[in-house]
C-alpha cells in the first residue's frame, strides 16, 4: 500500500464504523388522558432517556399530529406506544382508548409504530421520584416522560434479546 494511503484509511474506516453505527433513534410515548410521555433512546439505541411531556390539548386529531411532530422532530425510526393492560393481561377501557390512537398515528406515518405492555412503569416513575426527593406537587411534570422512558426501556431489551419485533 502506497504510503500516502497509511493513515487515511484509518480514518476513513474510523468515519465509515461510526456513521454506520449511528441509526435512527427509537421514540416511545406513553400515552394518557391529559398527558402524552416522551421518551428516546441514545444515538445507539442503546439506553431510553425521558425527554418531555406533551400536554394534550383534548382534540383527538391535533395530538395525534403533535406526537407525530415530535418524532419526526427527533428524527425517530421507530416508535414505541405503551399499551395499557390490565394485571392480569387483559385489556381495559384506557387500553381500548390508546388503541384507538396508536391506530391513528399508524394511519398517518410511514413510521413504523409498535405498542409495547407498560403494566407497572408509571408505579416505577412515582417509586423513582419519590425515591429522587421529587416534590409531590411537581411530580406530574415528569412522570409521564419517565415511564415512557421504562416502556422504551422494556421495548430495547426485548430487541437485543432477541424478542420479535
Amino acid at each position: 500500500m502506497p504510503f500516502f494511503f497509511a493513515g487515511k484509511i484509518d480514518k476513513i474506516l474510523k468515519t465509515c464504523y461510526t456513521v454506520y453505527m449511528i441509526t435512527k433513534r427509537i421514540i416511545a410515548f406513553d400515552i394518557g388522558d391529559k398527558r402524552i410521555g416522551v421518551a428516546v433512546t441514545d444515538p445507539f439505541n442503546e439506553y431510553a432517556l425521558p425527554s418531555e411531556t406533551y400536554w394534550r390539548v383534548g382534540k383527538f386529531e391535533e395530538d395525534v399530529y403533535a406526537v407525530l411532530r415530535i418524532a419526526t422532530e427527533k428524527d425517530a425510526g421507530a416508535i414505541v406506544c405503551g399499551l395499557p393492560l390490565n394485571f392480569d393481561g387483559t385489556e381495559s377501557v384506557q387500553t381500548i382508548k390508546t388503541q384507538k390512537f396508536i391506530d391513528a398515528m399508524r394511519a398517518h406515518t410511514d413510521i413504523p409504530v409498535y405498542a409495547e405492555d407498560e403494566r407497572f412503569t408509571t408505579m416505577q416513575a412515582h417509586e423513582i421520584q419519590r425515591i429522587c426527593g421529587v416534590k409531590r406537587k411537581d411530580r406530574k411534570n415528569s412522570v409521564d416522560s419517565i415511564a415512557a422512558s421504562y416502556i422504551l426501556e422494556n421495548f430495547l431489551m426485548t430487541r437485543k434479546s432477541g424478542g420479535q419485533r
